[in-house]
């Protein structure tokens, strides 16, 4: 029993087999997911693909790469996508200043945006952090984002962080790169958050986890996270999965 908090089965790359990705999920044991929409495009696929599965929910919200691109008919729209029943979050939001094409000023603009929305709307948000930490938790801070909670997906910081991060209402999600045998961070986060606290992600298609690395990630594989997280909680995988599943399902306020 594992639920995926992260997947983007809306990307061009599952086109040719979905079908055979959603059946060796199934194998796996993955029993929910959440598709991320984070631009037109993917929202619009992303909502598509909730009315076709069952166990698919999805997350709407604007990628902050593509900030300067946002014009307020769009949060218009993901306004009025957050009524829909398989609407359980906002984002992927936040800040990215690994790639140059949204000044920082316009990100935290479109962020702060979304975060006041979210709390409009009553739901949670999934943060998206590329080398932008302590900006990322001082506008969650300013902006009392702890009334709505989330998720610091595929955490990548340190123990520290994490744990101000889960003082502010919001889950540490670990994804493939928890496995990287040279991933120090995601492995000391791993041991030192309570289970309680922590989900489980692919980011499929991307950061496949060991022995994956380099290839196309799918559902399937968070089976691997769960695995490794396991190992160094010393718990079986069994009570990785319940648990992690467990505070998906609450987070997401799925009965």
């Amino acid at each position: 029993m594992l639920f995926d908090t992260h997947v983007h089965l809306n990307a061009e790359q599952f086109n040719e087999d979905l079908e055979e990705v959603m059946s060796r999920a199934k194998e796996a044991g993955v029993e929910n997911m959440v598709v991320v929409g984070f631009d037109r495009p993917t929202i619009t696929r992303a909502m598509e693909l909730v009315e076709q599965y069952e166990f698919l929910y999805a997350s709407v919200g604007w990628h902050p790469v593509d900030a300067i691109d946002m014009t307020d008919e769009d949060l218009i729209w993901i306004e009025e996508l957050a009524s829909h029943p398989k609407v359980v979050a906002l984002g992927e939001m936040g800040l990215d200043y690994h790639w140059d094409k949204s000044p920082k000023e316009v990100q935290k603009e479109v962020f702060k945006k979304q975060i006041h929305l979210a709390k409009k709307v009553k739901l949670p948000i999934i943060i998206h952090n590329r080398e932008a930490t302590q900006d990322i938790v001082d506008i969650l801070r300013e902006e009392g984002a702890e009334e709505v909670g989330g998720i610091m997906h595929c955490f990548s910081g340190s123990s520290e962080i994490a744990q101000e991060c889960v003082e502010m209402n919001f889950y540490i999600s670990l994804g493939g790169p928890v496995t990287f045998k040279n991933a120090v961070k995601p492995k000391e986060v791993a041991k030192d958050i309570p289970i309680e606290k922590l989900l489980i992600e692919t980011d499929c298609p991307y950061l496949a986890p060991h022995p994956n690395r380099g290839k196309r990630n799918e559902p399937a594989y968070v089976k691997l996270v769960a695995e490794q997280i396991a190992d160094l909680k010393e718990m079986t995988i069994e009570e990785v999965g319940k648990i992690t599943t467990d505070n998906a399902k609450k987070l997401f306020n799925i009965n």
